[in-house]
């Protein structure tokens, strides 16, 4: 079984995180059931870029990275707290971990931004929110990414990153394909009514 942790720092956005849990929740209950996703919070009770709450079933202080195949990070909005939480230490250093033991990191949006403040894109390619005359790009290439400014989904060995919350199931398709096979994500695609 391999396991997800679907790190959620508060002020993320609820439906980059949502894509997480019904692709690989659909993998489970409907499809060949060799993935468990995991919601791991920051906090205790988060809430969402829109003020939407949220409990998870476990906090970061909780987890080790021993204990996942993989993580799973959404972006989120800065006017709801989301650099504050998910810049701190113990989120990069849980980050960097993920990336030492070679294993996925996908992110979606921001979410990139939180990869790269880690430092673990240094001379990676990499992407993240594409609008906003390009600032938030800016900043991730200011953090050693290199930054893929028209690519909408960008794979560098074990990390994945998009640009912008359009890509949501694209970046969870990915995850998905990269934990099971090619074959077992077309098909959960189409039980969910996407053309593979």
């Amino acid at each position: 079984m391999k396991k997800i942790c679907l790190l959620l720092p508060n002020g993320f956005e609820a439906v980059e995180a949502s894509v997480f849990t019904d692709v690989f929740g659909w993998n489970k209950d409907v499809s060949e059931g060799s993935t468990e996703l995991v919601t791991v919070g920051t906090r205790r009770e988060l809430k969402c870029t829109w003020n939407f709450t949220v409990i998870p079933e476990r906090v970061l202080s909780e987890v080790t990275v021993e204990e996942f195949d993989a993580l799973a990070l959404p972006g989120g909005f800065e006017q709801a707290g989301f650099y504050e939480d998910s810049f701190r230490s113990d989120v990069l250093e849980f980050i960097r971990e993920f990336d030492k033991q070679g294993k996925i990191i996908a992110s979606i949006c921001v979410g990139a931004l939180v990869v790269g403040k880690s430092g673990v894109l240094q001379g990676r390619n990499a992407t993240t929110y594409n609008r906003s005359n390009g600032r938030r790009q800016l900043q991730l290439a200011q953090m050693g990414a290199n930054v893929i400014p028209d690519q909408p989904v960008v794979i560098d060995r074990n990390i994945i990153t998009s640009y912008n919350p359009s890509t949501s199931f694209d970046v969870a398709f990915a995850l998905l394909e990269a934990l099971t096979t090619t074959e077992n994500a077309n098909h959960v695609k189409r039980l969910m009514g996407f053309h593979a």
